[in-house]
């Protein structure tokens, strides 16, 4: 049973930044990919940073912002979200194995992979 929990959410300020975590416990080792997704109201659910083999893709929204990066033996994956806009506000999740390449496949179903039950980012100008 795969299990993923987010956690480092929360409100910040316009330019102000945030670190996300996600801990994966379970059949980790089976994971091709991990990534972190985001949802705001009423919108789709969007690719934001994902990872493969230690290679990174990113959306172009948050390129030059964010940074995703894993901890493989801690099973842990991180996103590091600097000069946080407004329109970054969402719920964001980790998952495992949904999509690869987010800049390639721009949107996820959570029907596709593991999903962590997500982690709130409100950004306020």
């Amino acid at each position: 049973q795969v299990q993923l929990v987010e956690s480092g959410g929360g409100s910040v300020q316009a330019g102000e930044s945030l670190r996300l975590s996600c801990a994966a416990s379970g059949n980790t080792y089976s994971f091709i990919c991990m990534g972190w997704f985001r949802q705001a109201p009423g919108k789709g659910r969007e690719g934001v940073a994902a990872i493969e083999n230690g290679t990174p893709t990113y959306a172009d929204s948050v390129k030059g912002r964010f940074t995703i990066s894993q901890d493989i033996a801690k099973n842990t994956l991180f996103l590091q979200m600097n000069s946080l806009k407004p329109e970054d506000t969402a719920m964001y999740y980790c998952a495992a194995d949904a999509v690869c390449d987010v800049a390639a496949v721009p949107t996820a179903s959570p029907a596709e992979g593991y999903w962590g039950q997500g982690t709130q980012v409100t950004v306020s100008s």
